[in-house]
């Protein structure tokens, strides 16, 4: 299903090649000042245009269809209905993509896209599928744009994610990603990257445990986004090498603020007032220019293919704020703002 959420209720539309894109918001709470200003810098966050980047470049201006009005001042306001947010797509190039149809590319959902929507399983030539479709990384456009309305929701909040590593190299190390990139860049390959998000002023008490707890719901948000292929809270995977007595975090006030924070913010699945603390991997973008083999499905061979078309050298240079709308659309859902 393409819908998240049950109080703050996001549900998305549109792909990579359509005439546009967007998000439906339910549970937006009436007089929230909204401009279509406020969403330019998450906006421009995720935009692309960097090195190790795609040159497809669209204007990614959202349009507020509904749930807003206008104040006798002149100020926009949400009205409590429904929001609907769109994006157009502008510059497309689906004819890229015409080699594609009998042969998937490795590591993409080309495959599993057909043989779920194909109406006759295998039938590749015929499933009218353009692109990456509803799997492009595209699609997190319209994610943008309602975590910045969720993140007004939930003020005061602060959620901010940030790139800590391209390719096995910590981001500090600036001249050696930039090395990296550059070199990625001519060989026609790809790199993942990790990202750690940091929420502050979270309350204690939010989560519902079993199946809703907050690491549960983000962890669902966060594998929504194209790409993610793993993702740890607090201390992580190194927990499991560590002793109780180093894992733990020992409380020193009575508000539950702790010395530490190996659990990452979170116990028993419940929000414990100390920071929220995760980390995402990001996998290397599929599509690639450097030869791979893969399966011809229409001469039943296997042969080489190279992608052509325009896509992210590392896609996770621009996730960042894809992955704090996500946890920022988790936090509206359960945050008791009434």
């Amino acid at each position: 299903m393409n819908s998240f959420g049950e109080n703050f209720r996001i549900t998305i539309f549109g792909a990579s090649h359509a005439p546009v894109i967007g998000i439906t918001i339910e549970g937006v709470p009436a007089g929230l000042q909204l401009d279509p200003a406020d969403f330019t810098e998450d906006i421009l966050r995720r935009k692309s245009g960097r090195k190790g980047t795609t040159p497809r470049i669209e204007k990614d201006i959202p349009i507020i269809e509904s749930g807003v009005r206008k104040r006798d001042d002149g100020t926009m306001v949400t009205s409590g209905e429904p929001m609907t947010i769109t994006f157009e797509n502008k510059n497309i190039r689906p004819q890229d993509y015409a080699s594609l149809k009998n042969i998937p590319r490795p590591g993409h959902a080309d495959f599993t896209a057909y043989m779920k929507y194909s109406s006759h399983k295998g039938d590749f030539e015929n499933t009218g599928f353009t692109g990456g479709g509803i799997f492009s990384g595209r699609m997190t456009l319209p994610l943008v744009g309602a975590g910045v309305v969720a993140k007004k929701i939930i003020s005061p909040i602060e959620i901010r994610a940030t790139l800590i590593e391209v390719g096995g190299i910590p981001i500090g190390n600036e001249e050696a990603v930039e090395a990296l990139l550059e070199k990625t860049i001519e060989e026609g390959d790809s790199l993942g990257g990790i990202i750690e998000c940091i929420c502050t002023n979270i309350p204690a008490g939010l989560g519902e445990p079993f199946f809703n707890s907050v690491e549960s719901l983000i962890s669902h948000a966060i594998f929504s986004i194209p790409g993610i292929r793993g993702i740890e809270f607090g201390d992580g995977f190194s927990a499991s090498r560590m002793k109780g007595s180093e894992h733990n975090d020992p409380f020193i006030d009575r508000y539950g603020h702790t010395a530490k924070n190996g659990a990452g913010g979170i116990n028993g699945g419940i929000s414990n007032g100390n920071p929220l603390v995760f980390r995402v991997a990001v996998k290397p973008t599929s599509s690639i220019s450097k030869t791979q083999t893969t399966f011809d499905f229409a001469e039943n061979v296997m042969t080489e293919i190279s992608v052509s078309g325009r896509h992210d050298v590392c896609f996770a240079l621009r996730v960042p704020p894809v992955v704090e709308a996500m946890t920022a659309c988790v936090l509206a859902d359960l945050y008791p703002f009434d």
